[in-house]
């Protein structure tokens, strides 16, 4: 630095002291940007519960009985109330959600006397007595919401619902492929409720029997009726699976059917 640039900052040093020292004001300081808040992370979206713990914390099950594909041969396990208020098991569980009940059948699964097939399903009963009723007299509803989230490869078909009397079927409700079909008359008669039926999709069923026909809405949207009359008449709902290893099914393949609302209505 020569000798008169350095005058001058002397100069300006000591006159910056003095109006310091008179109360003026201080030289200019550098700012400093303020250093950001570190943005908040999103917490993960934990999946919605409804704190139940059981299936039947979900469905209303007193007045139904639960069959499994478990046990022995012919024999399959039941499971009744009280015990089936704090009952549950793979083949018959709360979803992750919380929200519904999947019951699920596996083709080498037990089955009952008399069926070729094993099934996670429900059996109604009244007062703690099997259920027996006729559609000549009063009306008998089910309602229920469901979806069928999983079918067996080789043959893809389940019975979600049903009507059944003290020997056979009467009604069923059933899933063959994306085909979604109310069936009766021994496999005779087929009415196709939903064609193209795409899996996990949840639908609305209401069965009711009276004056001697049986009505199938679907989605709030009559889909069959079907001139059937009887008596020793009952509801059904689960998993029927409609398959076994003699289909070419592996015994672990399996049908699912997620079950969301399960009510029961009889009217004489």
């Amino acid at each position: 630095m020569d000798g008169t640039v350095r005058r001058i900052a002397l100069f300006a040093g000591a006159l910056a002291l003095a109006l310091t020292a008179c109360g003026g004001p201080p030289p200019p300081q550098p700012t400093v940007a303020p250093t950001p808040e570190p943005a908040p992370s999103a917490a993960p979206s934990a999946p919605p519960t409804s704190g139940a713990q059981y299936p039947a914390e979900v469905l209303d099950l007193d007045n139904w009985y639960l069959t499994l594909p478990t046990g022995r041969e012919g024999d399959p396990d039941d499971v009744y109330p009280p015990d089936l208020d704090t009952f549950s098991d793979p083949w018959f569980r709360l979803t992750d959600a919380g929200d519904g009940v999947v019951f699920t059948a596996n083709a080498g699964g037990v089955t009952t006397e008399g069926s070729n097939y094993p099934r996670s399903e429900l059996r109604e009963m009244a007062n703690g007595e099997l259920a027996s009723w006729s559609n000549t007299r009063g009306t008998h509803t089910l309602d229920v919401r469901q979806a069928v989230t999983r079918l067996p490869d080789m043959k893809p078909h389940v019975v979600t619902a049903q009507i059944h009397d003290a020997e056979d079927d009467v009604v069923e409700v059933r899933l063959e492929g994306v085909r979604l079909i109310a069936e009766y008359d021994d496999g005779d008669g087929e009415v196709v409720i939903d064609p193209a039926y795409e899996l996990g999709t949840p639908y609305d069923l209401r069965i009711t029997a009276a004056g001697g026909s049986v009505e199938i809405f679907y989605n709030g949207r009559l889909a069959a009726n079907i001139p059937e009359r009887g008596s020793g008449w009952y509801f059904k709902s689960g998993s029927y699976v409609q398959s076994n290893p003699t289909r070419g099914d592996a015994p672990d393949a399996t049908a699912a059917v997620v079950l969301y609302a399960l009510r029961v209505e009889h009217s004489l």
